[in-house]
């Protein structure tokens, strides 16, 4: 930013960290709460500090220049270390918190813990809003740049400026509608499980995965016909059709919930690595830690 020391002043980059976070005037004026017109002259002080536009009008919406989004990973950061110097080391008031959290993740999550996880945060802290902002088909740093608080689910990262923690170890089992031919031909072989038509499950629309690569062991090959881009997708697709889909074992109530049967899949397939990732700079955010906390519970209870 191009602020002299003099005009420094904190409420801009506060006032800049909810402009590209809710990526309009009125969002961010109730949160800080200020009129419109008072944000309206805040973000013309941002623009002139900048020297950028920050928010251009698009359509009916407004979306953050380059240079914006080029600093929003800084600003946050910024914002987030300002408001730890005012916060005793390890507390945090939750309930005169405000903040929203985004959380990243397989929409597996969302259906799964998001109902239980929001009632949880309007228990404790009602002044938290959370954001479930799907998996993309593209690899990208979101927890470096700002665009998510918390990743969940299967993380293979390795990026040093990467925290991640293991949860627990999950499993793939199969997911096909009732009255399905598997279900009442005799035990499932994984001759019988090859031959089915099956449904993939994969954001980048990959259709080769660990089964094949478990059924080639075997001397064996599956018949792909499709894939679909998340599971709670491919599980609608399941109900009117003779494909056999996946799930993650934990989420398998997605499939009870819609009367579609589960079964084990018959091969010896890796396990699936669940687990929370987070940018180092939250580290010693009390209120980012609390979230941790609150999804580690969510995730780890029992299954019953």
């Amino acid at each position: 930013m191009r602020v002299t020391q003099s005009s420094l002043d904190l409420n801009l980059l506060i006032a800049l960290d909810l402009l590209l976070e809710e990526g309009s005037v009125s969002g961010a004026a109730r949160r800080m709460h200020l009129s419109e017109p008072a944000m309206s002259r805040t973000l013309g002080r941002i623009r002139k500090a900048l020297g950028d536009p920050v928010l251009v009008r698009a359509g009916r919406g407004m979306v953050p220049t380059p240079h914006a989004l080029s600093l929003r990973a800084e600003v946050r950061a910024v914002v987030e270390r300002a408001q730890a110097l005012f916060t005793p080391t390890g507390q945090v008031d939750l309930g005169t918190l405000s903040r929203t959290f985004t959380v990243l993740a397989h929409d597996a999550f969302a259906a799964s813990y998001g109902a239980a996880l929001l009632a949880r945060a309007a228990a404790e802290a009602p002044g938290v809003r959370l954001r479930f902002l799907a998996e993309s088909h593209l690899d990208a740093p979101t927890l470096r740049e700002g665009g998510a608080d918390l990743e969940v689910g299967v993380i293979d990262t390795t990026a040093p400026e990467v925290r991640v923690e293991h949860l627990f170890d999950d499993r793939m089992v199969a997911v096909v509608r009732p009255g399905h031919p598997l279900l009442t031909g005799g035990p499932v072989t994984p001759e019988r499980f090859a031959a089915a038509p099956q449904l993939s499950v994969s954001r980048r629309g990959l259709l080769h995965g660990p089964i094949d690569t478990a059924l080639a062991e075997l001397g064996l090959s599956r018949r792909v016909l499709g894939s679909a881009p998340t599971y709670p997708a491919a599980l609608f697709m399941l109900l009117d059709s003779d494909l056999v889909g996946l799930a993650a074992s934990r989420s398998r109530g997605l499939a009870d919930a819609l009367g579609l049967a589960v079964f084990e899949i018959p091969l010896t397939l890796p396990p699936l690595p669940f687990a929370l990732a987070w940018h180092p700079r939250h580290d010693a955010d009390p209120a980012h830690a609390w979230l941790r906390e609150r999804v580690r519970e969510l995730m780890t209870a029992p299954v019953g």
